[in-house]
């Protein structure tokens, strides 16, 4: 049995689950998501909670039993108080602009600016002072695949730290060339 997958995941107040069709439906304060059910998988919800159970011990059933069981536990942590993503830029002249709600505008040492077009789904805000943008968002997948992208725009150099790096991601800097 999976360790994880045989946990239940609990229903704060306020969250309201579904299950039919082939998915399962969270809605809670912040919105709502769908999350498809693998074959194999049977999801049911009694009470305050929600179960997770497989039909077999294939090792392809198997492995999606934990994977079905966090994905749900993550949509209920998502619809009641979402996720979020902090990046810092660094670097002698590197920084960004909002353009409207849904396009970042960042200068990181190119020729020219590059534009990131923000998804549906993921609220983006930039504070200027500490050069720091916050991504935040009900699914999770969406707002840590928008922070990836922004930062393989430019990923942090080994030497010096300049770049776009995850605000608690610590940088371990190489030594250089000493000249003799």
């Amino acid at each position: 049995m999976s360790r994880i997958g045989k946990l239940p995941v609990r229903i704060p107040s306020g969250v309201q689950v579904h299950v039919g069709n082939g998915v399962v439906q969270v809605k809670g304060p912040k919105g709502s998501l769908l999350r498809p059910i693998p074959d194999g998988i049977t999801i049911t919800v009694a009470g305050e909670e929600i179960t997770v159970q497989r039909g077999n011990d294939l090792p392809a059933v198997r492995a999606l039993h934990g994977l079905t069981r966090a994905l749900l536990a993550n949509a209920v942590l998502g619809v009641t108080t979402g996720f979020r993503k902090q990046l810092d830029i660094q670097g002698v002249g590197y920084k960004a602009e909002l353009r409207g709600s849904d396009e970042l505008v960042l200068s990181l040492g190119f020729s020219h600016p590059v534009v990131f077009r923000v998804p549906d789904g993921v609220t983006l805000t930039y504070d200027a002072k500490a050069n720091r943008i916050t991504l935040e968002g009900i699914d999770k997948q969406k707002v840590g695949q928008a922070a990836a992208e922004i930062r393989s725009l430019r990923p942090p150099d080994p030497y010096k730290g300049k770049g776009v790096k995850y605000t608690e991601e610590v940088l371990k800097l190489k030594a250089g060339k000493s000249g003799a």
